[in-house]
């Protein structure tokens, strides 16, 4: 990880994309820091150890709190999942030129 600014998957390198947990989780609000990269290792692997331990079509992706510094896996059930949650906010920029909510 570069720095907790603009931290990076420790496993391929890739720039973690500010994400928001589900409200019902203990996280709260707090935005998490994760990694969809679809080709890192840590993701990849996954699938075949989430099936060989616990007999389930899943695997999970790389996850840093940046309040804390806590970092673990995310668990996912497809590449697709909780990408809906991924957190990017509303530049100036977009507002001005009215590609933004306001």
């Amino acid at each position: 990880m570069t720095n907790i600014n603009r931290p990076t998957c420790p496993h391929c390198n890739s720039r973690l994309l500010k994400w928001l947990p589900p409200e019902q989780t203990n996280w709260g609000e707090s935005v998490m820091f994760v990694c969809f990269n679809d080709e890192c290792s840590y993701f990849v692997r996954g699938w075949d150890w989430m099936m060989s331990k616990y007999q389930v079509k899943a695997s999970y992706r790389y996850r840093l709190d940046p309040r804390t510094g806590e970092s673990g896996p995310l668990a996912v059930w497809s590449p697709s999942a909780l990408r809906e949650r991924i957190f990017t906010p509303i530049s100036e920029d977009d507002l001005r030129e009215g590609n933004g909510q306001p």
